[in-house]
């Protein structure tokens, strides 16, 4: 991992108005979230002071332990939710997050949207689907994305897109296209997909919303 904070921000960036080009996009249809997991305030400073305002965090609790602080510095950060999460942290997590890539059940939607009801805030959200059908992994399946959007929408949730993790090891793009292809058949224009290995091909591919995290913190601690 070489260069500075700033230079490797701006080259994944540069990365992304290249493979936009191609794809004949503008670069300022993706949103490039910033993946801070494990990461201390020390780490993320210098992304924040070099321009970047989007953050995403795999787990609530941590995300409640450094990102009070720095968005009482910084009020124009926005953070995304893009781990699992659990219904019983749904409430801490509509209150903390901006955006909620990880609603994969209907215990899930249903502790959101009673959370947003109480809380008044209403963050966007993203349903991850399994795209390749792993069993280790989250996300509903396929065959189950009609009936959980549908859920969705019945209970009020401001539905976004879809989000997708692929398998590992593998091409990625026809995951990408899958996911593209459904987004349009549901109306869900928001495609979270792409992370440091692959966002260019998600790009290429429609995505939104890439995470990155590796290509701008190094490897994880």
């Amino acid at each position: 991992m070489t260069g500075s904070p700033a230079e490797r921000l701006a080259a994944v960036r540069a990365n992304i108005a290249k493979a936009a080009g191609l794809a004949r996009r503008s670069p300022n249809d993706v949103t490039l979230i910033a993946v801070s997991k494990t990461h201390d305030a020390g780490a993320i400073l210098p992304l924040i002071e070099a321009g970047q305002r989007v953050f995403g965090e795999n787990r609530v609790q941590e995300a409640e332990a450094k990102w009070p602080e720095l968005r009482t510095r910084f009020p124009d950060l926005r953070l995304h939710l893009i781990g699992q999460l659990q219904s019983n942290k749904a409430e801490e997590a509509v209150a903390l997050f901006d955006s909620i890539h990880s609603v994969d059940r209907p215990s899930v939607v249903e502790a959101l949207a009673k959370a947003m009801s109480k809380l008044g805030r209403r963050p966007e959200c993203f349903i991850q689907i399994n795209i390749g059908e792993e069993r280790r992994k989250g996300g509903c399946a396929v065959a189950e994305l009609p009936g959980l959007i549908e859920a969705a929408r019945a209970a009020g949730l401001p539905l976004a897109g879809l989000m997708c993790i692929p398998p590992a090891d593998v091409e990625p793009a026809p995951y990408f296209a899958l996911l593209a292809k459904l987004g349009r058949q549901h109306d869900l224009p928001g495609l979270s997909m792409g992370m440091s290995g692959d966002y260019e091909t998600a790009v290429m591919t429609g995505a939104t919303h890439v995470r990155v995290g590796t290509a701008l913190f190094g490897e994880r601690h």
